[in-house]
């Protein structure tokens, strides 16, 4: 178990733990010699016991070392330190291409091209270099916030090639994308990349799998004899030139696909081009599956059977079949006896498989295993081995501590005792409870700050900037935000809101014709919180302006005080009685 703080060979100081496989351990870690971070991966379980493996893992790691391209992650060093074999690689603060597809499902035909070119440019270089990756699939594709695309496990990919099909807990996420030649134990070439590389692009076309099954043998089942689904069937609009690339990258056999990745990335770039508006769907030149033609065969052997049952019968045959001597019909006596008990014994097996074998069968009770804090493909692994089916729909939930991506919960719940073939659904961690921010541009933003302050605990700035045209905004109307709209908060975090920087001064309202409706306008422009006061005098008229609590000339602040003092009349006061009553 590598901890926080350890270093590794001396050099590479280990921070933290940022992700777990069926391979291997990712750490983030301090390269304390070049001054950077890096990402270490650590080999874990038989794989680092498999001294054949170890010594493939380090040959094509420092294969993979030689690459050199801005959509490949860097190897920077392959060792060993105590038995812990490792790869220290480029750090790439991003996202499997994975947690893109669950988060949005299906990407736009534009995304979906930059992506795969990214892609396809990336693997040229390798082929080019006659690398091949092996093992192409969403989780090995990294993209960054700027929207650049990383492929990485390059040196694991490779030396996976001879054991992958023995490694439960990489066979399950790799299936998906297998190519049919790897399904089927053939060798690998530049060409199963391309295969891989279809699979995914119809993916983020679609935001679904092409082949589904319940376990990793019915997939590959389907990779060998299934074609890919239609893509005009989900995308009736897509254009033919995608159907294409997808048709072609997918091909079962390796013949009618492109030959290698610099080929596949040519076709992406021209896909959307003028040209290719009318372009026919792609007919392969050779067949995809090469099978005989069992009913042809069928046909012939009938025919033959008939014309033998029609051929006339000879003279010597009749006389021969006279023949039968009384030894022979103790033989055929005996071989009947010997059916006879034959039947019998059928009989038996038929009445215990009818009556037996239900009860055998019958389906049995499992317990859902606890799969949490563990990677979807590792947790659908776990629940297949048990006899569960798998939700396709991968659902999401907050938690505060488990890492985004992994298993926070099951429906139904760890420990419960279910049949066999019961579906769970499983519940991966979206990441801390937060906000998802929306577009408060137009808004109050005192109003804005007072609702979202109440409702959760973030930490909220107002700021205000400059802009061109200040007479076209409201003081306290919000011009923009940070973080952006559909970005979230985590609790604790902090949104800015930004208003416009009007130097907008108080007038003088005692001097000049101002009435009390003009002086509410300009309080609700500005945002301020108005309040009349009515003070009595025999000084000047009923209703003048005679006092304001903001100082005129001084700036207005959307959101404070503002109190101005209304001239009154006296009150009349009559003497008891009146003028000239009396009292009898």
């Amino acid at each position: 178990m590598i901890m926080k703080g350890q270093k590794i060979n001396d050099r590479y100081q280990i921070i933290k733990s940022i992700g777990e496989g069926g391979m291997a351990n990712v750490y983030l870690a301090y390269d304390t010699i070049l001054d950077r971070n890096v990402a270490v991966k650590v080999l874990r379980g038989d794989l680092a016991s498999d001294e054949k493996f170890v010594r493939r893992f380090q040959r094509e790691a420092l294969s993979a070392s030689s690459l050199a391209h801005p959509n490949i992650v860097e190897v920077y060093d392959v060792g060993e330190d105590n038995g812990s074999y490792y790869m220290v690689m480029e750090y790439i603060e991003g996202k499997h291409l994975k947690n893109l597809i669950k988060k949005r499902g299906k990407l736009t035909l534009s995304e979906v091209i930059d992506i795969m070119s990214q892609i396809c440019d990336g693997l040229a270089v390798a082929h080019d270099s006659y690398i091949i990756h092996r093992d192409i699939k969403p989780q090995n594709i990294m993209i960054l916030d700027s929207g650049l695309v990383k492929i990485t496990d390059f040196g694991i990919a490779m030396a996976l090639n001879s054991t992958q099909l023995t490694q439960t807990n990489s066979v399950m996420g790799s299936v998906h994308y297998l190519p049919p030649e790897q399904a089927s134990g053939k060798g690998s070439t530049m060409q199963s990349d391309i295969y891989s590389m279809g699979i995914l692009m119809y993916e983020l076309l679609t935001g679904t799998l092409p082949f589904r099954g319940e376990n990793a043998v019915e997939i590959a089942l389907k990779q060998l004899k299934e074609p890919i689904p239609n893509l005009k069937e989900k995308l009736p609009d897509i254009p033919n030139s995608i159907v294409n690339i997808v048709k072609k990258s997918t091909a079962k056999n390796p013949k009618n696909r492109y030959n290698d990745a610099r080929e596949m990335l040519n076709d992406i770039k021209t896909a959307m081009d003028d040209s290719r508006a009318g372009e026919k769907i792609v007919e392969f030149a050779f067949p995809e599956v090469e099978e005989i033609d069992r009913q042809a065969a069928l046909k012939k052997a009938a025919k033959e059977n008939t014309e033998a049952k029609k051929a006339p019968v000879k003279e010597e045959t009749v006389v021969m079949s006279k023949k039968v001597t009384e030894d022979e019909v103790k033989k055929e006596n005996k071989l009947l006896l010997a059916l006879g008990a034959v039947f019998t014994g059928i009989v038996v097996l038929v009445t215990a498989i009818c009556v037996v074998l239900p009860q055998v069968t019958s389906v049995g009770n499992v317990k859902v295993p606890d799969v949490s804090e563990m990677d979807e493909v590792k947790a659908e692994e776990i629940l297949i081995e048990e006899g569960l089916r798998i939700n396709q729909e991968i659902k999401e939930t907050p938690s505060d501590t488990i890492p985004v991506g992994q298993v926070v919960k099951t429906d139904p719940a760890a420990g419960r005792t279910v049949k066999e073939g019961t579906e769970v659904t499983i519940y991966v961690s979206s990441g801390p409870n937060a906000l998802t921010l929306e577009d408060y541009t137009g808004q109050n933003y005192i109003e804005v700050k007072a609702k979202l302050e109440s409702l959760y605990s973030i930490n909220i700035k107002v700021e205000s900037k400059d802009v061109d045209n200040p007479a076209d905004y409201k003081a306290a109307e919000i011009i923009g935000q940070f973080p952006l709209p559909g970005e979230k908060v985590l609790e604790g975090g902090t949104l800015i809101l930004y208003y416009p920087n009007i130097e907008e001064r108080y007038p003088d309202f005692t001097t000049g014709d101002y009435t009390l409706t003009e002086i509410e306008e300009f309080a609700k422009k500005y945002s301020l919180k108005l309040n009349t006061k009515y003070v009595v005098t025999n000084d000047v008229p009923a209703g003048t302006i005679i006092a304001q609590s903001r100082q005129p000339n001084t700036p207005i602040s959307p959101g404070v005080s503002f109190t101005i003092s209304i001239s009154q009349e006296p009150l009349d006061e009559e003497p008891i009685g009146g003028e000239g009553e009396t009292n009898e």
